[in-house]
């Protein structure tokens, strides 16, 4: 009988050395595509998780995500991306990892082992029982954010995991647990590979829904992006010929002129409409 969390199982490949190129890609290819399927089975889950986060943003509150590792630069990858993508304020989703920014390029010893400084970490931004904390760990045994998830609930905070086993000790700590089992790796133990695919996906789906719910996409488009780059202006540019039907050069001076789409479609409402 195998006792091992599913994600120290023995990959379901062996003598992968000898492999060829392509069957490396193929094998790792056919491994990934197990990840959408086992994340549809746990939709309802993340949907309770979202409708959550929803309720607690609509009121003032935000989004905190805590990890470790792979699972920590995920969060702070998603978080980060919420500003310029939905036109957001910094402080809104944040994103933190055991070791603190250093560890986003290179690991920090022993900073996930610590069960007190996720908490001291926190409260650096004063987090609140308006907020939200979601632990991401693929193996749901890390002590950094078991400990914040335990201490967050002793202040009335709800809490949620992304985690990669079932039963895990960060899911018996979590107000909404997420356990995504996608199996092995392909490469044993090393959960960066479908683990934390489903962990991307997972974040991808929580803050986009979130995003949406609170008004900063207007039918498919990103209405409120940060116009900070030309292909962004570009893209703000055709949005608002195809939204208002008009042409390039006006686009482009109502974009200049009010700094946003959102922005110039109000105009436009109010002076239009």
């Amino acid at each position: 009988m195998n006792n091992k969390p599913t994600t120290e199982q023995a990959s379901n490949y062996n003598n992968l050395e000898k492999m060829s190129t392509l069957e490396l890609l193929t094998n790792i290819n056919a491994e990934d595509k197990t990840v959408p399927n086992t994340i549809k089975k746990v939709i309802p889950s993340i949907e309770k998780l979202v409708n959550t986060i929803y309720s607690k943003m609509k009121d003032g509150g935000r989004l905190f995500y805590i990890g470790a590792g792979t699972s920590g630069r995920l969060g702070v990858l998603d978080a980060s991306e919420c500003p310029p993508t939905y036109g957001v304020s910094d402080d809104w989703v944040i994103g933190l990892i055991a070791g603190g920014d250093g560890a986003l390029r290179k690991a920090v010893e022993n900073a996930e082992d610590d069960t007190t400084l996720a908490w001291k970490d926190l409260q650096n931004y004063n987090i609140t029982d308006k907020d939200v904390l979601v632990g991401i760990a693929a193996s749901g045994t890390t002590p950094y954010v078991i400990g914040a998830l335990k201490e967050a609930k002793k202040h009335k905070i709800n809490t949620a995991c992304i985690v990669c086993n079932e039963n895990s000790p960060l899911s018996l700590v979590a107000d909404f647990p997420i356990e995504v089992i996608v199996g092995p790796e392909f490469v044993t133990g090393s959960t960066r590979m479908k683990a934390g695919t489903a962990q991307k996906l997972v974040l991808n789906m929580i803050s986009t829904s979130v995003m949406i719910k609170l008004g900063r996409v207007k039918g498919n488009k990103m209405v409120h992006m940060q116009l900070n780059n030309n292909k962004l202006v570009n893209r703000g540019t055709l949005m608002l010929m195809d939204e208002l039907h008009i042409d390039q050069n006006l686009a482009s001076t109502l974009l200049e002129e009010h700094k946003s789409v959102k922005n110039v479609l109000d105009y436009y409402k109010g002076k239009f409409i």
